[in-house]
């Protein structure tokens, strides 16, 4: 096998640095056995193969001296392992803990073989890398707790799947509603309307977070809710925003020839109103129950729980001839963990700690679009 070494080098290049570059190789007495770059000069990815590969250690030093975050590429071997994908999303390339990811791969007995940029050169609103990595980690669970470390510590989400036929080919997305399409908790809502806002949003807080059962905390909100107008519906339903990246998730995944659906533990009236923007193909939410205008603090069984939003994933799949790896779900609260662990994509979004930890993948830092480099789509393959 030739002696050579590769490195991949993420950032804003100067003006002279190829100059910079050439005199590296001459002091290193290396040699440029090939160079790519994606991008532009002022963001952009650079792969270099040098020889020797004893060069590379000073190589590296001399690329990080022009403020580019460098990691090296293996040369695969034929027992390397099962292949993953890591992918790395920030707002901007100077986001991404490159450098930080690399070194924890080579902790844990990882090669990276090959680095993509799946967002557009100078991107300031979304950026995006796909590592494509081999080799089984030392310590599965350190690792995992070392990608959860640095996406917390930096502005990043960090993605870890295996690199299959399936991750490019589902065709099935389900959502939960509250804080993940809407930005709001629609039975908070409904309750500061009733002059009770802080008391229902507490038990919601703690329901999200896995504290107490969602149906009986649902039951206990619902409850207090009794004599309320139907007549807030309107206003609140007027006032509900999509989360950032709602609109461009669900245009690409329609373009893609995905099934969409809500699952939600929250009301089919609001629902009704999200599908309608977004085109969402199948709703299932709770119905409120309202006699003479007023809502009587119940919900019409059955009551859409995280047993059931599980459930109404393998039914939606079932119907569209799906296998459950062809599925993606999304939400954000503990009743949503079942679906998630059942998807084959289950992404936790901007979710609660125990949620976040316990959902194979999240997305924190960026909006629902960033579930679109899960699959690993290119944003020069997008239509917004």
């Amino acid at each position: 096998m030739q002696d050579v070494i590769g490195l991949q080098a993420v950032g804003i290049l100067p003006a002279d640095w190829l100059a910079a570059l050439t005199g590296a190789l001459a002091a290193a007495g290396a040699r440029l056995e090939s160079l790519q770059q994606q991008g532009l000069d002022n963001s952009a990815a650079v792969t270099l193969l040098v020889s020797p590969a004893s060069a590379g250690a000073a190589l590296g030093q001399a690329l990080q001296a022009l403020g580019l975050q460098v990691a090296p590429l293996a040369q695969p071997a034929p027992d390397s392992g099962e292949a993953h994908v890591l992918t790395l999303m920030g707002r901007s390339l100077a986001d991404l803990p490159l450098t930080r990811l690399a070194a924890l791969c080579r902790e844990q007995g990882l090669n990276i073989h090959a680095i993509r940029a799946l967002s557009e050169p100078g991107a300031n609103e979304r950026a995006a890398l796909e590592l494509r990595v081999t080799g089984e980690p030392h310590e599965p669970q350190a690792l995992r707790a070392g990608l959860l470390a640095l996406a917390q510590e930096g502005q990043a989400d960090i993605g870890w799947q295996p690199d299959d036929l399936q991750r490019q080919h589902r065709r099935l997305a389900v959502f939960d509603m509250d804080s993940t399409l809407i930005q709001a908790e629609v039975i908070d809502e409904l309750a500061k309307a009733a002059g009770i806002g802080e008391r229902v949003a507490a038990i919601t807080e703690r329901a999200m977070r896995g504290e107490i059962d969602f149906r009986a905390s649902f039951t206990e909100r619902m409850a207090l809710l009794q004599g309320l107008s139907e007549e807030v519906l309107e206003d609140i339903g007027a006032g509900l925003r999509l989360t950032e990246g709602a609109e461009r998730l669900f245009a690409e995944l329609k373009r893609l020839g995905y099934k969409t659906a809500i699952l939600s533990g929250g009301f089919t009236y609001f629902a009704r109103q999200v599908q309608a923007r977004l085109g969402i193909d199948y709703v299932y939410a709770n119905e409120l129950e309202i006699v003479d205008g007023k809502l009587t603090g119940r919900a019409v069984e059955p009551i859409v729980d995280a047993q059931r939003k599980a459930d109404l994933l393998q039914e939606l799949a079932s119907r569209e001839g799906l296998t459950l790896e062809q599925t993606i779900a999304v939400g954000d609260g503990a009743n949503d963990l079942p679906m998630l662990a059942l998807a084959g994509l289950g992404v936790a979004f901007r979710a609660k700690p125990l949620v976040r930890q316990s959902a194979r993948q999240s997305v924190s830092v960026l909006g629902l679009d960033g579930v679109l480099y899960l699959l690993g789509v290119e944003d020069r393959l997008t239509q917004g």
